[in-house]
């Protein structure tokens, strides 16, 4: 039998605690599955720094692909009989959906931000090199590991399949969604997919929602709202974000100045050097960041030292609203002040900022463009989701940004009680 289309000889299941269970029949799924690539992603967790806050919050992104991947699987079986839906799409679909994180690093966003690295340029490596993956894809068809890719990075000519993977109503998000409310203990991330599945509808190139499944839409959109600001921009999880960075920052620092760690930091070299292959990239997990973790909060660096240990022991950063742009003045007298106490800016004083756009409409030209959500009406016409549903038009188009300092306080509160230091720092933080 061709490798495209060859089945296990008995289904395989994984127990899940989002959807029960995760099927597989394919081969070239369950294959996938077991690559020593795929099997990474069980040691980067989903929310990166977020168990510090929310202490469940420990699932992997091995977990969520898999969920991905059942959500696809499951609309699939939903299209199956539809005349928009070509069959010969399916194997790319569901593993598109499978590998669609394949590329994410130690602490996800965090640390692609110091290191100016892209996950997804790492997927389409990992796809397209020396991979095991690589090899897989290639006995489904020599073009199958590039189709697998331009699905992934959102190039392929089918956008159909791509919106089933990346969209504003994609199995991506319907699984973390749940996946991260589930594990933080939160309700916010719930709503009802079963509806969303029954009422997906495929078409040329989108999926579309049948319009009597709008109040369902509703609520997913509001719950992406809720799950951005009660979970994932929480002000306690960017503080250990912002420490791990700051870790990250001073290793490299220590690095190119060449001084000598006590265990020299291999693992880390390419990457401060600003040259990481794809066999360095995959070599480093979380498991073994944390490590590093560990033997530095023994090393002579004293700021080193102590950023391992308040990231290692949740020794975390207090926080303060702030937004440099209409404060200014006082945030250069705080980098000042600071300076004065002896406690390096650098290190310990940092504006962190998020923001999202929970939904919004098709904006040709801009930046990070948006397709629409569509519904279907009874006659057949396409109708965007704003202009049906007042409540996400309330929210359409609506760029939400928060700012928060971080400081230390225990180095605030050790300062001299009469300085005069010490006492305008503290007006200035408690505003």
């Amino acid at each position: 039998m061709e490798y495209r289309n060859e089945q296990l000889a008995e289904e395989k299941v994984f127990k899940d605690p989002v959807h029960r269970y995760v099927h597989v029949r394919d081969k070239v799924i369950w294959d996938l599955i077991g690559t020593p690539e795929f099997q990474r992603l069980r040691r980067i967790k989903q929310l990166g720094t977020s168990f510090y806050t929310f202490h469940g919050a420990e699932h992997s992104r091995f977990n969520h692909s898999l969920g991905v991947y059942e959500i696809v699987r499951r609309i699939l079986e939903n299209f199956k009989e539809h005349p928009d839906w070509n069959e010969e799409e399916r194997l790319l679909c569901l593993t598109a959906g499978l590998l669609h994180d394949l590329g994410h690093g130690p602490f996800s966003h965090s640390f692609e931000k110091v290191f100016d690295l892209d996950h997804e340029d790492f997927t389409r490596e990992i796809i397209l090199g020396d991979t095991n993956v690589n090899n897989i894809l290639k006995r489904v068809h020599p073009d199958f590991p590039q189709d697998v890719a331009d699905v992934i990075g959102k190039t392929y000519s089918n956008k159909l399949v791509v919106s089933l993977i990346s969209s504003q109503i994609d199995a991506d998000r319907m699984d973390y969604l749940q996946r991260d409310a589930y594990f933080t203990g939160v309700s916010y991330g719930h709503f009802d997919m079963e509806r969303i599945l029954r009422v997906m509808r495929p078409m040329e190139d989108q999926v579309v929602i049948k319009a009597t499944g709008m109040h369902a839409v509703e609520d997913y959109i509001m719950s992406r709202y809720q799950m951005y600001w009660q979970v994932y921009f929480h002000p306690v999880t960017r503080s250990s974000e912002v420490i791990l960075t700051k870790i990250l920052h001073r290793a490299r620092y220590l690095y190119k100045n060449n001084y000598s760690f006590k265990l020299p930091p291999l693992h880390f070299e390419t990457f401060f050097e600003g040259k990481p292959t794809l066999e360095d990239y995959l070599k480093l997990d979380e498991s073994i960041v944390l490590y590093y973790f560990q033997i530095w909060k023994e090393e002579d660096d004293e700021i080193l030292s102590d950023l391992c240990n308040r990231f290692v022991n949740r020794h975390l950063f207090k926080y303060i609203e702030f937004n440099p742009n209409h404060q200014l003045e006082q945030w250069m007298e705080l980098h000042k002040l600071f300076t004065e106490a002896g406690i390096n800016p650098d290190y310990y004083l940092e504006v962190d900022s998020s923001s999202d756009l929970p939904y919004d409409f098709y904006r040709p030209g801009e930046d990070e463009e948006r397709l629409p959500i569509h519904l279907l009406m009874q006659n057949d016409e396409l109708k965007e989701l704003s202009r049906q549903s007042e409540i996400v038009e309330a929210i359409s188009g609506k760029k939400r940004t928060d700012h928060k300092l971080y400081y230390p306080s225990d180095f605030i509160e050790g300062l001299a009680d009469k300085s005069r230091v010490k006492k305008r720092i503290l007006e200035i933080l408690e505003g």
